[in-house]
């Protein structure tokens, strides 16, 4: 059974960081490639930042460039998001989703259950 769990988000002021964490279990996690996506209201559901399976390759959407950072460690079976310079636009439920050996922009395998984040101006 694959289960990915989020922790890490919460209230924050705006210019601050948070990090993100997902941790993954019941799957060969160093095979699997890793994104986070977000949700804000009103919204649909955005891939942030991802993270391949192999060569290292990771993939940002313009509006996080520079300010967020994706990191895995397979021995941990762990995807990180770094987020830096946290603005109130970032406000959205942060989802951790994987596929197997998937490609940077088509990742829906599975899904974790989201942690809030919340940047206050």
């Amino acid at each position: 059974q694959v289960q990915l769990v989020e922790s890490g988000g919460g209230l924050v002021q705006a210019g601050d960081s948070l990090r993100l964490s997902c941790a993954a279990s019941g799957l060969t996690f160093s095979f699997y490639t890793m994104g986070w996506f977000r949700q804000a209201p009103g919204k649909e559901r955005e891939l942030v930042a991802a993270s391949s399976w192999s060569r290292g390759s990771t993939y940002y959407t313009d509006s996080v460039k520079g300010r967020f950072t994706i990191s895995r460690n397979n021995a941990k079976n762990t995807v990180y998001l770094q987020m830096n310079s946290l603005k109130p636009e970032d406000t959205a439920v942060y989802y951790c989703a994987a596929s197997f050996r998937g490609r940077l922009y088509d990742i829906d395998e599975y899904w974790g259950q989201g942690t809030q984040v919340t940047v206050s101006s």
